[in-house]
């Protein structure tokens, strides 16, 4: 169900190939300094240096996906939009490490395990019932010392069926109260949220030895 006041998105993959297809970079992600230092909040937000296997869903033209290449030996990215993908291959031909697919999640999740899954500016597009499959198909992926980071816009759009901050809320109550893991970070602005959770609430201090 919609939210009060909210245009139901209605044919996702159109909208996003009319998008991509008018424009290879609709929200300025490749110009625009909030876009650019939110991505390096992202990438500092990560509490290990280096991940084995990672999966972005959602990752539109591939600017943040380029970043997350930085910190993985191998990074599997999806969008729902065949523009977006191939706007993102192009910018990510040099990094073999790096696979691009196309598809929808939940209905086409990867298979196998992940130590990393990141769920940025995806959460609002999700009916119900998709946002609640991809909670469940995130903890069934995920590798027992693995890492979550979402991020999220916190302000209404008209094609949003929830805002940020409620996409936030019932991901805590999915990965916190649900399965007992532990919030290892959340940055708070006006304009958007990170968070990351993790199975292993150790910190990044423990990890290093810095700490018993």
């Amino acid at each position: 169900m919609t939210a009060p006041g909210h245009t139901q998105p209605v044919a996702l993959a159109g909208h996003f190939e009319a998008l991509f297809r008018e424009d290879p970079d609709p929200w300025g992600y490749r110009t625009r300094w909030y876009e650019r230092r939110k991505r390096a909040q992202i990438l500092a937000s990560l509490p290990c240096e280096f991940y084995a296997r990672a999966f972005e869903p959602a990752c539109a033209n591939g600017e943040l996906s380029a970043d997350l290449a930085t910190r993985c030996y191998s990074l599997l990215c999806s969008d729902v939009s065949p523009a977006a993908a191939d706007h993102a291959r192009q910018r990510l031909a040099c990094l073999p490490h790096v696979d691009v697919q196309t598809g929808a999640i939940p209905g086409r999740w990867p298979e196998g395990r992940f130590d990393l899954i990141v769920l940025s500016e995806i959460g609002y597009y999700l009916d119900d019932d998709a946002f609640d499959n991809t909670l469940e198909r995130t903890v069934t992926s995920l590798e027992a010392d693995g890492t979550v980071l979402a991020s999220h816009w916190r302000h209404p759009e008209g094609d949003y069926f929830r805002n940020g901050d409620d996409v936030h809320r019932r991901m805590a109550a999915v990965f916190q109260e649900r399965f007992g893991w532990t919030q290892l970070l959340r940055h708070e602005e006006d304009d958007f949220l990170v968070e990351v959770w993790s199975p292993d609430g150790r910190s990044v201090a423990r990890r290093e030895g810095l700490r018993p």
